[in-house]
Formats: C-alpha cells, sequence, structure tokens
C-alpha cells in the first residue's frame, strides 16, 4: 500500500491553518465536481481524493495523527525502509469503537469511495486484541458547499440539488448558521452521504451572536428622558419596545 500525501493533493503547505485548506478544498471540488465533469472517469477519482484529503485536513484530531504517522513513515524511508514492510496495522485509529460489522457495511458496500490507505489508517475493520470484535469509524461523508441568505437561515428554505443522475429536494431548517452542516442521505458518490456546508450571506441590519440577534434602532431624546414605545425591526417585522424613562442610548 502507498502512502498518500493529503498536503500535495490539496496543493498546500503542510504548515497551511484551517482556512487555506479549506480554501483549496473547495477550488478543487468545484472544478473536479462530478456535476461538472458528468462522464469523466478521472474528475471523478480525483474528486475523491480531493474529498478524502479534506476529510482528514479539515480535523484536528485526524491530522494529528496523519502527522504523527507522515513523520514516522518518512523516517522510515530515510532509513531504507521499503513501503511494502511498514507497519501500516500500528496507525489504525478505531474512533468509532462500538460499531460493529464489516468496513464494507459502514460504507455503502465500496468502501464509500475512500482508499484503501484511507480505510487502514481511519476505518479499516480490525480485530481488538484479545476480543476479535472490529471496529470501525463513521463514514466521513463528502461536501458542498450552499450559499442562503440571512432570512432564508431565519425562516428556513430549501435547495435543489442534483447529484448522480437525480434531482433532490433539500430542507434547510431554520436557525442554520455558517459552518452548519445539513445531511443527505445517500445522495453522495456510490451512495455515500452528502453533506451541504451552509454559509449564511450577512444582513447590514443585525448583527448575529449564536442564537440572539443585535440590531441598532433611533429612539428619540424624549422617549429616552420620559419613556415610550419605539418600534424596532426583526427578521418576522416590526415590534413595539417599552422604553423606561432615563435610558441612556
Amino acid at each position: 500500500m502507498d502512502y498518500k500525501d493529503y498536503y500535495k493533493i490539496l496543493g498546500v503547505e503542510r504548515k497551511a491553518g484551517a482556512d487555506e485548506i479549506r480554501s483549496a478544498y473547495r477550488k478543487l471540488a468545484m472544478k473536479y465536481h462530478p456535476d461538472k465533469n458528468p462522464g469523466d472517469k478521472k474528475a471523478e477519482e480525483k474528486f475523491k481524493e480531493i474529498n478524502e484529503a479534506y476529510q482528514v485536513l479539515s480535523d484536528e484530531q485526524k491530522r494529528a495523527h496523519y502527522d504523527r504517522l507522515g513523520s514516522a513513515y518518512s523516517n522510515f524511508r530515510t532509513t531504507g525502509g521499503r513501503p511494502g514492510d511498514f507497519q501500516w496495522e500500528e496507525w489504525f485509529q478505531p474512533q468509532g469503537a462500538g460499531q460493529r460489522g464489516s468496513v464494507d457495511d459502514i460504507f455503502g458496500g465500496a468502501g464509500g469511495g475512500f482508499s484503501d490507505f484511507f480505510r487502514t489508517i481511519f476505518g479499516e475493520a480490525m480485530r481488538s486484541q484479545g476480543r476479535g470484535n472490529p471496529f470501525v469509524q463513521e463514514t466521513p461523508g463528502y461536501e458542498q458547499e450552499a450559499q442562503i441568505s440571512f432570512r432564508e437561515a431565519y425562516e428556513g428554505t430549501t435547495r435543489l440539488l442534483q447529484t448522480n443522475g437525480r434531482k433532490l429536494t433539500v430542507r434547510i431548517p431554520p436557525g442554520v448558521k455558517t459552518g452548519s452542516r445539513v445531511r443527505v442521505a445517500g445522495a453522495g458518490p456510490e451512495g455515500t452521504d452528502l453533506y451541504l456546508v451552509i454559509q449564511v450571506e450577512e444582513d447590514a441590519r443585525f448583527e448575529r451572536d449564536g442564537s440572539d440577534l443585535t440590531t441598532t434602532s433611533p429612539v428619540s431624546v424624549f422617549t429616552l428622558i420620559l419613556g415610550g414605545d419605539a418600534d424596532v425591526e426583526t427578521p418576522a417585522g416590526k415590534v413595539k419596545l417599552g422604553i423606561p424613562p432615563g435610558t441612556q442610548p
């Protein structure tokens, strides 16, 4: 089995930050996405490879494990070791402990489109010492960015996807934020799951902090001094807000 250089696949340095890795992935994923390259097997394989690299490098724990493996493998080759003699099984990471069954069951019958290298290091079925129970990691799935407006994030919306020759209407629930992931089961290549990574457009009227919104509303000086009501804009329309006497701006 060959070592996969995920940094080289995404075209980033080993010290690259999360934003640089995400940017490189999105650019390459857009270029090689199967929907943009129908019938192109090379583009499809490249897309799988790009996705696999991103699944590892975008996850802090997976990336740290992969970096340790990379250093060990580099030292092994520097001292004259042959790839076939490297002890890959020592680097198996059973993060899915408690999920039983064969790797093909978990990965949709075809390994989920992931390479033997990925399956061995992050998800291949292995025997636990002395117990004989195979453990596997949860399928990472594919990712695709979806941009929505602020109002759509507030009210919820839908997106029409065309994937694997099918058209799917995907419901995006209200309250999502940038970075939220909406799972579309079985919509990825070879029956894997597809995750829509949400990007919410900013709204000049509101600032968001978690589930809270902040807005600025003009109030007359007399209302601030004497008290009264003020109209405040919300995503659902204007509401009356009681202003106590002596309120400061």
